[in-house]
């Protein structure tokens, strides 16, 4: 049974259609909607890239005390009515109607825009837009639209010769737009436009006359390493393209969102859905193609969360798993090659503090001797493998840096970098030591250049005694023997060295006693290298570190919280690690003695180690 004819009339009194009370006042609210200046010059530029301009130039000038900007392009220029002029009065009276969507359900490619609101986007620029394109009768024309004006104007203007393409002039620009420079126009478009630029071919250049600079627009070049193997899942609206490259951490690492090569958005961050692992970790930057978003037209910066970006965001599962792996596989090698670097430094400065330390108490390890073992390769991993000792050769290298004193006679063809430059400082090593009376002992003069090589020719010693009893034997060359004397005492002595016009000197104090006390694991056997470190997380202990003695390896809790608030910073934490180090060090070789005593090895070790720590 029907509805009566009343029913009828009540639904469609109820039911209509949308329209447009006042067509001014929206064509105001879609002008006034783009608030980047940058993007409204894109939109001029994409504009000469769908006319398939080859040469683009765009000019910033000053002229009658009032800035302008200026968009030439020697394109296909304004589309030709019946009489082959240009059909001015069409772009001007189809707001919202665009030709190009057209072209491209007809099939065109390599064509952008789709709402026929860009000319538009002037109105954030300047006061007055004038575009001028000349037609096939050889006479160049011209139209001109104001600022919030519902008018326009054609007319014909007379030039020397006719033109191919079309300039486009937008003058005076806004008082607010006086920093819109010509190289940040040329930054925003190496970014904005990247694929555009790149895939059309078309040579884009900013001259500034104002600043007297001219730049190309080179799409812009992402740094690290290109990821592969990056597969989305296909939509049944289209496919995915990815570029991404895996660099070193650092805020100004970014993936911006793109569609058919034109940036959405500089940071996909931007989408709460990509609020998370693995585009905030800062590892990545690149690009990220969707060419069937749908955009909000105002701005072409915003994206529609229709079905479209739904889809969008679940292809993107899979890709984001196997960033995932990819980052956290970058972050343990990094942590290795930190790991590394902290080894050395902490090694390099407990083997300065040794060399002025007392031998007698703290000829811990086989670095004092002159000789350098041979060990199997170097172990690391943050978990299971341990960071030992390094092999003969890494160890060779460390010894160059800061005690190649210990292996002079080692042979080999030096590059031209190893060579040895002027004298710069000398060394007396060991630089503190505690001799007993009667006896004798031996100390050498270390000389390095400004890089810390070591130095052997053209040098003359001096050794003195300054303070103190004693004898010196030998005293001209690069090594002297101490003779105590039979009554304890402080002895200074004072090495001077010279090399033609420089001189440098050094001082190291002898402390003479009656008797000895060995105060050193003395554990006996033959004695390991300078220890390594792993890690080993135990958030929930109190331990800061251990030292395994069968592995040579200091092992370091890095779930501890101090660990944590020292790791934000890597000086820091090349300090902490360092202190752990002397903590550990200083409990092995001094057992049994008082904890006060303790303290105060552990300050002195510190201290040396500290100073050389860099």
């Amino acid at each position: 049974m029907g509805k009566s004819p009343r029913k009828r009339r009540k639904k469609a009194a109820r039911a209509g259609k949308l329209r447009i009370a006042d067509h001014w006042n929206a064509i105001s609210i879609i002008a006034n909607s783009q608030s980047n200046p940058l993007k409204a010059v894109a939109e001029f530029v994409e504009n000469s890239i769908d006319a398939r301009a080859r040469h683009i130039v765009i000019t910033r000038g000053k002229k009658k005390g009032e800035f302008y900007l200026k968009v030439s392009d020697d394109g296909e220029g304004i589309p030709k009515d019946e009489q082959g002029l240009p059909d001015f009065r069409h772009v001007a009276t189809h707001i919202c109607d665009s030709v190009k969507r057209r072209l491209k359900a007809e099939g065109a490619d390599g064509i952008q825009g789709e709402f026929g609101i860009g000319l538009l986007s002037f109105w954030t620029l300047g006061r007055t837009l004038d575009i001028t394109c000349c037609g096939v009768d050889g006479n160049t024309y011209e139209m001109t639209m104001a600022r919030n004006s519902p008018e326009f104007e054609v007319s014909k203007k007379r030039v020397l010769l006719p033109f191919k393409g079309t300039d486009l002039t937008v003058y005076p620009l806004l008082p607010g737009l006086r920093s819109l420079t010509g190289e940040k126009i040329q930054r925003y478009l190496a970014s904005e436009l990247r694929d555009r630029i790149k895939y059309s071919g078309a040579k884009i250049k900013v001259v500034d006359r104002t600043g007297r600079a001219e730049y190309i627009v080179v799409p812009r070049q992402f740094t690290g390493r290109l990821i592969h193997d990056l597969h989305p899942e296909t939509t049944k609206w289209g496919d995915i393209y990815l570029e991404l490259y895996l660099s070193d951490p650092g805020t100004a690492n970014q993936v911006g969102l793109y569609r058919r090569g034109t940036r959405i958005l500089p940071f996909i961050t931007e989408l709460d859905e990509f609020q998370q692992e693995p585009w905030i970790s800062g590892y990545l930057q690149g690009i990220v193609d969707a060419p069937f978003l749908n955009l909000t037209p105002g701005t072409r910066q915003g994206i529609i969360r229709d079905e479209r970006f739904d889809a969008f965001c679940m292809a993107m599962a899979p890709v984001e798993t196997y960033l995932k792996q990819v980052i956290e596989d970058q972050r343990k090698a990094e942590e290795e090659r930190s790991s590394r670097r902290i080894l050395r430094k902490v090694q390099r400065a407990l083997k300065e503090a040794f060399l002025r330390l007392p031998q007698e108490e703290y000829d811990w390890f086989d670095i004092q001797c002159g000789k350098t073992p041979k060990k199997k390769d170097t172990l690391f991993t943050t978990a299971s493998t341990i960071l030992a000792p390094r092999d003969a050769q890494a160890r060779e290298e460390d010894v160059s840096d800061s005690g190649r004193e210990m292996d002079d006679d080692a042979g080999g063809q030096m590059a031209f970098f190893e060579f040895a430059g002027p004298l710069f400082s000398v060394l007396i090593s060991p630089k503190s030591s505690v001799v007993p009376i009667d006896t004798r002992k031996k100390y050498r003069a270390i000389c390095r250049d400004r890089s810390r090589r070591i130095v052997v020719e053209n040098l003359v010693y001096q050794w003195e005694i300054t303070d103190g009893d004693g004898q010196l034997l030998e005293s001209d060359s690069g090594s002297v023997v101490f003779i105590a004397p039979p009554e304890p005492c402080l002895t200074t002595l004072r090495v001077i060295v010279r090399q033609e016009q420089i001189q440098c000197e050094d001082e190291a104090l002898i402390t003479i006693t009656d008797s000895l006390v060995d105060q050193s694991s003395g554990s006996g056997g033959s004695r390991k290298g300078l220890p390594g470190y792993t890690y080993r997380r135990a958030p929930g202990e109190m331990w800061r570190s251990k030292f395994d003695v069968e592995k040579n390896v200091i092992v370091i809790n890095n779930g501890h919280r101090d660990f944590v608030y020292a790791g934000k910073h890597k000086s820091r934490k090349l300090r902490y690690i360092c202190r752990l180090f002397c903590k550990e060090l200083v409990r092995h070789n001094f057992p049994g003695i008082p904890a006060d005593e303790l303290l105060e090895r552990m300050i002195e070790l510190s201290l040396y180690t500290e100073e050389h720590l860099k």
